[in-house]
């Protein structure tokens, strides 16, 4: 216990505050049992070791990582009966994705120590979401996605831009003398700003061996599907990078990646909950996976990036911006008329010559360009919905 409490202990005080996620103030901390799950490599960690940092009693606080070696011959249950006979009160276990029956062990650490609160984290969303089912009534599970293109250029430029709601954005409000000439560095946020990493070096790599990881070892081992299939995920992602954007037939993703039409759906959906791709839906009222799936692109632009090379479709892009960044506040549909629909209102996505022909059939629509830097009537820069989060 001691040494997990000197390797906690580094890691919070070396951890720096200056630039927090959007989640860290979405969070109700106060809640007895936290879940945050997300991508890896979208800052979960950094996110829960500033919190006890600004905001909890170090001497009363442990953050573990779940692949310590402590639980090689020890339980969570031991863990948690250890730290509460020592006086903690808060527990921060990371990637308990990795611990065998987690939430199993979590369920009874919640029921037999009242006073002690938990926040358990996971990369893993896939083994997190069928965990959570055995917690329900007692875990708050937040999902977290990658950097805003607000939050992206205060981690990387330093310049501090307030968050708009969509009726501001809508409403042509948008006016930011900080940034006369934003499109440049809108331009870089789309080829590496997603992930919080892409400030270190050989980010590309690193994104890579995120993808890897996850189509070949966390899909495939909560699936129960081969490793082999796995890799055929990410030959299909590759598909889905260069496309304009893809629908999805799914006879003929079942003969390209050798598997069965019944399994098509189930795999896009696995793929789609571990972050590596987004299912744009007809709207359908009721539970949103009953919508019959329209299109499908890459979860962010990153991934684009790094996967159709030299491929890349602009149109494939902007739309997957724009589905990527207003999905955190907002549910976006397929449109009859245009591209997308959020509650009645249409959006036409384009470059600066796209034309008002789709929108004029609709009664609430409107123009969404690329590479213009200012609103006017119905027509709004795609890099206004970089600024909801």
């Amino acid at each position: 216990m001691e040494r997990l409490f000197q390797y906690s202990n580094q890691l919070i005080s070396q951890v720096g505050t200056a630039f927090k996620r959007y989640a860290h103030s979405d969070i109700n901390w106060q809640n007895r049992l936290i879940g945050l799950i997300g991508p890896r490599g979208v800052g979960k960690t950094t996110l829960v070791l500033q919190y006890i940092k600004e905001n909890l009693d170090i001497s009363q606080s442990l953050y573990v990582t779940s692949e310590d070696f402590y639980f090689a011959t020890n339980s969570l249950i031991d863990l948690a009966d250890s730290f509460v006979k020592n006086g903690g009160k808060n527990l921060f276990i990371d990637e308990i994705h990795k611990y065998p029956n987690w939430s199993r062990e979590l369920k009874l650490i919640y029921d037999y120590h009242k006073d002690l609160r938990i926040v358990f984290t996971g990369s893993s969303v896939l083994d997190i979401k069928k965990g959570s089912s055995d917690l329900s009534r007692r875990a708050v599970v937040y999902t977290m996605q990658g950097l805003s293109f607000r939050e992206y250029l205060e981690l990387f430029h330093q310049i501090y831009l307030p968050k708009f709601s969509l009726q501001d954005i809508l409403n042509l409000q948008v006016r930011l003398p900080q940034l006369p000439h934003p499109l440049p560095l809108f331009k870089k946020y789309l080829l590496n700003g997603y992930y919080p990493f892409a400030i270190e070096d050989d980010f590309e790599i690193r994104l890579q061996q995120v993808v890897n990881q996850t189509l070949e070892n966390d899909i495939p081992s909560f699936a129960g599907m081969h490793v082999a299939t796995g890799r055929k995920l990410i030959k299909l992602m590759g598909i889905i990078a260069q496309s304009v954007p893809f629908k999805p037939n799914m006879t003929k993703i079942a003969e390209m990646l050798q598997i069965s039409r019944n399994n098509v759906a189930d795999y896009l959906l696995y793929m789609e909950d571990a972050g590596m791709i987004a299912q744009l839906r007809h709207q359908t009222e009721g539970i949103r996976l009953l919508g019959k799936v329209e299109k499908v692109y890459l979860d962010n632009t990153n991934l684009i990036n790094v996967l159709a090379n030299e491929n890349k479709n602009t149109g494939n892009i902007r739309e997957t911006f724009f589905i990527n960044q207003v999905r955190v506040k907002h549910r976006v549909t397929s449109s009859t008329i245009a591209d997308f629909r959020i509650d009645d209102i249409d959006f036409e996505i384009g470059g600066k010559q796209k034309g008002q022909r789709q929108i004029n059939q609709t009664p609430k629509g409107y123009v969404v360009k690329d590479d213009i830097e200012t609103s006017y009537q119905n027509t709004i820069p795609l890099w206004h919905f970089g600024l909801l989060y």
